[in-house]
């Protein structure tokens, strides 16, 4: 038994060594990089939600959970690894007190010969190899060379994927051949309860030299494993709870990342083109969260198939995007580790990589796949280690546009529009005031709403954003006149800015325009301010994160409501009281910013459910998984030149449940649905009677009586 200690021991020594290196390369590799100071800070101001996180998340694997069979097999195979450590403590133990004593017949103190703790290792065991089973037929079934694009897998190192199950299986198979040996020579801590070492028991002739093969093979087989996943996407097992633990984002994705430069927020008026960092440019420019991304991929490509740019055959795929920055690193990381001295005696290939950008033509990332994205956030929101895809997107669309000043030209009429009249389309300051003369001169019901000039009443309840799209895109003024009505039917005091309202900045941040953002949401915050605004009201979702996530970066802190929200309390609450019917059946579209990056999905849905004679019927994709309508990230003012359009896929989609009428609850989404339903309608795929509407539309319809069609 000593020689089998030995043996033991130097194998043992030989892996911890292998793997200690490889983990000390990838520390100095990630810290390479650009400091995060932030989020070690809300790590450890945060205790008690990182806690939570990780229960929720990595312990009971909610987020895997949410794809089944995959997600149940993944269960079992990760509380395998935990409950199995138990294992290899008694193999251990067995392997040094054989080496004192001459008998291998350790057991864990106090609870090493509980026939429960027997039992639950077999138990694991056993579901554990069902689990693997199930990986394979999985992966077989959505093969690339099978389900091409459509694979999950397409892109991922499926070799790899292979490797590790087979050596699970062998972790398993090593583990029942040592504990059945060790029953039939005695050795073995459990009286009873491990049924399937038991039964493997029957099958083994009684050797104390199977048991010590058995033994060192089962220690062995485990060291091999480390050191290949030490090597591989399943370093994941190492690094997923460190991406969830400093993960920004406990409930929603919420606002896009500060610009930071050397760990600092970036200070626009004192910062130097020379020395700070305008988002990234390089692969040295990325945080090492940003590196953390990287290593805890897990290739699974849950993002992939739920990203609408990829549904819709662009070449945005949120997996490639983290493995081929990945691969780069890797790539150049004796680049990126070298003194300069250093770096002048590389290899030509290696200086070569890195001399390569991180965008471009012929860059580690097309501007195509740059440019695809939406922001939808359905990538994020999907990711079971809490990768964080977007913000690598928006920092390098914020070196494309504010150093390099490369980006799709029809943004550039946006961007000009929101600098010098403050709103998208680059209409007057004026017009913002018309839907106000507009309620207050019609001939029925006419309603005064207050502007605020200077400072607000102070029995004022909210102030009424408006936002561009709501004060001055005519489908989307039809909800600010009905949330308006609604609120002067419910008898809340209310106010809007009117002229004085400028763009949040949302298109300009999404874009990567920080500078802009920064100037328009400055202004914004003073004359919010300035007017004593303590309570906003938006009906658009853009608005409503950029005041409620985005603003407290710098300083404005308001108290900020969606419209759904305060219509479905107005509701609760007896102050709006839909009574008459609207009897067709509607389907409603979550918008992206309202649901996956603030986790409102349940108010709209309550609205539409007091409506009487209302039918819902849900789309295939909806809330946590709703498909984007194409227009966020900036997309709206962009021209969508590849592949299939992202807002007529969202309307195929709609129209499988034969709906009357299709709600939501974003000007942005109305735009882009109602785009897509009359281009249906001139082509015959969808009825006449067909439309979009917002919630505040049917409610508003309801509470005052007025006939619908049937």
């Amino acid at each position: 038994m000593l020689l089998v200690a030995i043996i033991g021991l130097l194998m043992t020594a030989a892996a911890v060594a292998l793997a200690g290196r490889r983990a000390r390369f990838l520390y100095r590799l990630a810290t390479s990089g650009q400091p995060a100071p932030e989020r070690v800070t809300y790590a450890r101001e945060n205790v008690g939600t990182e806690l939570k996180a990780q229960l929720v998340e990595v312990f009971a694997q909610k987020k895997l959970l949410k794809w089944t069979p995959s997600g149940a097999a993944h269960f079992v195979v990760f509380w395998a690894f935990v409950i199995l450590a138990s294992v290899y403590l008694e193999a251990y133990g067995s392997l040094i007190q054989g080496a004192i004593t001459g008998t291998p017949d350790f057991h864990i103190p106090l609870i090493g010969t509980w026939p429960v703790l027997g039992f639950l290792q077999d138990l694991i065991a056993v579901a554990c190899l069902a689990g693997l089973v199930s990986f394979a037929v999985i992966r077989l079934k959505n093969s690339p060379k099978k389900l091409g694009r459509k694979s999950r897998f397409a892109g991922s190192h499926l070799g790899g994927a292979w490797l590790i199950l087979f050596m699970i299986f062998n972790v398993i198979w090593t583990l029942f051949l040592f504990r059945g040996a060790a029953i039939n020579t005695g050795n073995f801590p459990y009286r009873s309860g491990a049924f399937a070492s038991e039964a493997v028991a029957k099958i083994l002739p009684t050797s104390e030299v199977l048991e010590a093969v058995g033994l060192l093979l089962h220690i062995g087989v485990m060291l091999v494993f480390l050191v290949i996943v030490v090597n591989s996407k399943h370093l994941h097992i190492f690094t997923a709870p460190l991406n969830v633990m400093f993960s920004r984002r406990p409930d929603g994705l919420g606002a896009a990342p500060e610009m930071r430069s050397n760990g600092k927020a970036l200070d626009f008026e004192e910062a130097d083109p020379d020395t700070d960092v305008f988002g990234r440019g390089k692969l040295e420019d990325t945080t090492w969260k940003g590196f953390l991304d990287f290593y805890t991929c897990t290739e699974c490509g849950r993002c992939q198939s739920q990203c609408p740019a990829w549904n819709t055959d662009k070449p945005l795929s949120p997996k490639m995007l983290i493995l081929d920055q990945r691969d780069h690193a890797f790539a150049i990381a004796p680049y990126l580790l070298a003194t300069e001295e250093e770096r002048e005696k590389l290899p030509e290939d290696v200086l070569a990589l890195a001399g390569k950008p991180l965008v471009g033509e012929d860059g580690v990332i097309h501007p195509d796949v740059l440019w695809s994205c939406t922001n939808c956030g359905a990538c994020v929101e999907q990711c079971p280690v809490d990768i964080e895809h977007i913000d690598h997107i928006i920092d390098m669309r914020r070196y494309q546009v504010m150093i390099e000043s490369n980006f799709p030209s029809e943004a550039g009429v946006m961007l000009k529009n929101l600098e010098n009249k403050g709103n998208p389309w680059g209409m007057s300051e004026m017009k913002r005031a018309e839907w106000i003369e507009e309620l207050a001169s019609r001939e029925v019901d006419p309603i005064e709403v207050q502007v605020i000039d200077e400072k607000a009443p102070d029995d004022l309840e909210y102030l009424f954003w408006v936002g561009c799209a709501g004060a001055l895109e005519d489908r989307a003024k039809k909800t600010t006149k009905a949330v308006a009505e609604l609120l002067h039917i419910a008898g809340v005091k209310f106010g809007v800015l009117g002229p004085m309202e400028a763009c949040t900045g949302d298109p300009a941040r999404r874009l990567g325009m920080e500078f802009l953002f920064n100037m328009l949401a400055q202004q914004n915050i003073e004359t919010l301010n300035e007017a004593g605004v303590k309570k906003i009201v938006a009906t658009c979702p853009h608005c409503f994160n950029t005041l409620a996530n985005e603003y407290p970066q710098l300083g404005g802190m308001f108290e900020v409501v969606h419209h759904t929200q305060l219509l479905a309390k107005l509701v609760e609450e007896g102050r709006l009281t839909p009574i008459t019917p609207i009897e067709e059946k509607i389907t409603y579209h979550d918008p992206c910013f309202l649901g996956r990056h603030n986790k409102v999905y349940a108010q709209p849905r309550d609205i539409m459910a007091k409506v009487p004679g209302v039918q819902t019927q849900e789309m295939h994709r909806c809330k946590d998984r709703g498909f984007c309508c194409g227009a966020g990230g900036a997309r709206m003012w962009m021209e969508e030149r590849i592949g299939k359009r992202i807002n007529t896929e969202r309307v195929d989609e709609a129209l499988t449940t034969d709906p009357d009428t299709v709600s939501t609850a974003c000007p942005f989404c109305l735009v882009m649905l109602g785009d897509a339903i009359n281009e249906k309608k001139n082509s015959g795929q969808a009825k006449e009677s067909l439309e979009v509407v917002d919630v505040a539309q049917l409610l508003i319809t309801s509470v005052k009586g007025q006939p619908v069609k049937a």
